[in-house]
This record gives C-alpha cells, sequence and structure tokens, in this order.
C-alpha cells in the first residue's frame, strides 16, 4: 500500500502522457521534463491524453511503485494547469481529492505548521 503523507512533495504533470510508458519511460519523463529525480521520494502523477485515467509513480528507497487508476465512469475534469510551467505541486489533501476526482483547488485542510507561542516560564510557589 502506498501511504502519502503531508510531508511528501507531489508533483503534477500538466501534459498528457502516453500511457505506454512504464516505470523507465515515466522516470525518463521526470529526469528530462520535470528536471526531477524520480528517486528522490516525489510522488508523481501523469494524466492519459483522454482524462479517464493517472498514473503515480513514486520510489520508496527499495524500488518503484507504479499505480494506474481508470475512472469506471466521467473524467478527471479539474486537473491543474499552468500556462508557464509543466508540472503543479500539490499538498497531500489536494492530491487526495485529485485522484477521487474532485478539485484540488478548492480542497481545504488546517495549515501544515503553525508557530505555537511559548508563555514564559510560570513560578512556582516553593
Amino acid at each position: 500500500m502506498i501511504q502519502i503523507t503531508p510531508q511528501m512533495r507531489v508533483l503534477v504533470a500538466i501534459d498528457p502522457v502516453d500511457f505506454r510508458r512504464g516505470i523507465d519511460g515515466l522516470s525518463q519523463l521526470c529526469r528530462g521534463l520535470l528536471s526531477v529525480d524520480p528517486m528522490d521520494g516525489t510522488v508523481f502523477v501523469f494524466r492519459s491524453r483522454s482524462a479517464k485515467a493517472i498514473k503515480i509513480l513514486l520510489y520508496d528507497g527499495q524500488g518503484f511503485w507504479l499505480a494506474q487508476k481508470r475512472m469506471s465512469a466521467g473524467r478527471f475534469r479539474h486537473w491543474p494547469t499552468a500556462t508557464d510551467a509543466v508540472s503543479r505541486s500539490l499538498a497531500a489533501h489536494e492530491f487526495t481529492a485529485l485522484i477521487w476526482g474532485g478539485n484540488p483547488s478548492v480542497a481545504q485542510a488546517a495549515p501544515m505548521w503553525r508557530r505555537i507561542p511559548i508563555d514564559p516560564p510560570v513560578a512556582r510557589p516553593s
């Protein structure tokens, strides 16, 4: 089972890819097109031309995982876009919305990190 944690980096390829590509072909796209090492722990998400399927590529330190999801009805309608980039980074909760066919741009979650104020030490009576 692949577990996506909030600390993981998720990159979504904007343009569709040829779904005949396997692990080696998608790894080449990561290096060449996205300029990212596919073995650095990043989760890569690719979409088919018909937008009915996605592939997820992930290296876990021992080997590659390649998962595919094909919609039985409908398409992945809310795919991230960018005019000046080939990929877009998503937070874990946005990634979850995307793979369930939702709109990642409206997915909401609590902030990843926030500073907790440190109160001055309390003097204890002796």
